[in-house]
Parts: C-alpha cells; structure tokens; sequence
C-alpha cells in the first residue's frame, strides 16, 4: 500500500513539474523572450514520450529558432515535429514558409501539397501558398487559391487583404485602396489599418500612412507588423533614427530579425 501511495506521489510531483515547464515555455513565447522558449520547448520534446504532444513542441522550438535567426536549426526542428507527427498541418505550414523565405520555393510548394493532402481545407497552406505564386509572378494561380479560401470560409480576413494586397503588389494602388477602405468600414482592425497604411506609402501619401498605421499601434500595440510599415515610413521621410527605433520594437515583439536584415543596414551601426 506504501509502495503504491509513493508511486502515486511521485507521479502527480512529476506531472506537476511538467505542467510548470509547458507553461514557463508558453509564457516565454508569448512575451516574445524566444531564448528562453527555445531553451523550454526543447527540453518538453526531449522528454515527451506522446508523440502528438512531441511534434508540438518541437513546432514550437523551430518558431523559436527561426525568430532567433536559427534557420539551420529550426529546419531540424520542424523536420522532428513531422516525423514525431506526419499529420501535422501546422508543420506544413511552417516548413513551406521558411523555405519560401529561403528561396527554395520548389521544395515550399512541395510541402504545400503534402499538408494539403493531411489537412485540405488548411487556410495558412492556401494562403502560403499564394504568396509564393505572386513571388513567382503567377498572379492568377494566387488569385485561385485566396478566392479557393474564401468558397469554404467566406469571413477569412487574410484572404481578403491577401486579394487587396495582390492588386497593390501589380500596380494596382487605387484598386487595393479602394478594397481597403470597405474592409475598414465593415470591420475596422489593425490589420487593415495597416494594409492601407502600406498602400498610402507606396502612393508616397506618407501623412495618410502616418495615421493608418498609429491606428493600427492603437487598436493593438503588439502588431508586430504596423511597427515595420511605421520605419518604412519614417525611413522615407528622412527619419532614420526613429524608423531603426521601430525595426526593433517589430522585432522585440517576435518579427523575425533576418527579413530585415535589409532595412537594419540603413540604421547606424551601435
């Protein structure tokens, strides 16, 4: 009975500790501290024995890896997580992406394929997807697979703005200014302040852009995203000093400091 009653301790001490670590580490991503997430989430997948919970967490090791400026690394991580789980959308995703980033975009829609074969209704595959076709110049297949988006979740607020981005990205400014502003009318979100905000800039309507994207900080100060349009900006105003200030305040909140590395060159060396 002894024996059984320190088994039993001895478990809920062990599970109790592990529920400690999965939460230090989700609580280290989400505050951005991706050092310390990397350092969580690899010893959770070193010790976990079920194998969905293991391609989860190495999922999250890679992300972490990734916005450390890992890349080799969270290859390796991402390619843990699909063996420890072959099923995994979300690994797809993830690994078409950061070879997109890396210029094999081959080997990305390959794995857009596959995921699409696991999971065919996977809105992140589609619209991964689509942002390689438009790197490619394949304007219409993009074009597909965000209004393929929209047939099965009609609401898909990336969609719609990858639509509105596609038309800004071919020249089409007052196209996609024109989209933006009934996005913002319907459902007025950082996102889309932002989107405009990208749209003003390129027009050089740099005030207009100025306030899109101090709307977007408003309505929510952790879009990593609006702090970029922000220094791109200030940049083209001739305000380098703030425009860096922005890169890294994008970066503290998880943008990956390597898709900048041609911005940061503009900003004096510390």
């Amino acid at each position: 009975m002894k024996k059984a009653l320190l088994l039993l301790a001895s478990i809920c001490i062990s599970f109790n500790f592990y529920a400690q670590d999965k939460k230090l580490a989700e609580e280290c991503f989400k505050k951005a501290d991706y050092k310390c997430a990397e350092e969580q989430y690899l010893k959770l997948a070193e010790k976990e024995q079920i194998q969905r919970f293991q391609s989860e967490y190495y999922n999250y090791l890679g992300t972490s890896q990734r916005r450390l400026g890992k890349a080799a690394l969270a290859f390796k991580s991402y390619e843990s997580a699909l063996k420890a789980n072959p099923m995994s959308a979300p690994v797809y995703v993830n690994l078409s992406s950061l070879h997109s980033q890396k210029g094999n975009k081959t080997k990305a829609l390959e794995y857009v394929e596959k995921g699409l074969q696991v999971e065919p209704e996977n809105v992140d595959l589609y619209l991964t997807r689509s942002k390689i076709y438009d790197s490619q110049g394949k304007k219409d297949l993009a074009i597909k697979d965000l209004n393929h988006i929209l047939g099965f979740a009609p609401d898909n607020i990336f969609a719609k703005t990858g639509l509105a981005n596609l038309k800004k990205n071919n020249g089409d400014l007052e196209g996609a200014l024109k989209d933006y502003n009934q996005l913002i009318a319907e459902k007025p979100e950082s996102l889309l302040y932002n989107g405009r905000a990208d749209v003003y800039l390129k027009m050089k309507k740099y005030k207009e852009a100025l306030t899109d994207v101090n709307k977007a900080t408003s309505i929510d100060p952790k879009f990593a995203q609006s702090y970029v349009t922000k220094a791109l900006v200030l940049f083209d105003t001739a305000k380098p000093k703030e425009a860096c200030e922005n890169l890294d305040k994008a970066v503290t909140l998880g943008y990956e400091k390597a898709v900048l590395a041609d911005y940061y060159t503009k900003c004096a060396k510390k």
